[in-house]
């Protein structure tokens, strides 16, 4: 990833964070909107909490961009975890237009062109990460 869209992603982040359970609440509503079975993952769960998960894992990420050699491993075990929660290849596709859908919401027109391959680039790096641990631990 390049400096300049790390900065991006990081600085676009920032404004998320004041209205971070909004966002959350918009990213959950896409996401079983784009794929009502994956409702079905979330049955037993509080969501509130799980709002919270989402934020505070997106923040971690996001703010570790710098260090991927710190980040990495981190990232490597949610992918492990997701396996056991029942996520396939396949909902990697539906989270990150989920999350650009939101991202677009949230930052409105701040959310140029250029800040949106900025944020496709960072999710679908670290979303192939998880994918790749994941693939491994299921093997």
């Amino acid at each position: 990833m390049r400096d300049i869209d790390i900065q991006r992603v990081q600085e676009s982040w920032e404004q998320v964070l004041p209205i971070a359970d909004v966002a959350a609440r918009l990213f959950y509503e896409r996401l079983f909107e784009l794929d009502p079975s994956l409702r079905a993952m979330f049955t037993a769960t509080d969501m509130a909490e799980q709002r919270k998960k989402l934020m505070q894992m997106i923040t971690v990420a996001v703010r570790g961009l710098r260090r991927l050699d710190e980040l990495v491993p981190a990232v490597e075990a949610l992918g492990r975890r997701h396996v056991g929660y029942g996520v396939l290849d396949h909902h990697y596709e539906t989270v990150g237009a989920a999350l650009l859908w939101t991202l677009a919401r949230g930052l409105g027109e701040a959310f140029t062109p250029e800040l949106q391959s900025a944020w496709a680039e960072t999710y679908y790096t670290l979303a192939g990460v998880m994918q790749r641990a994941g693939r491994a631990a299921a093997a």
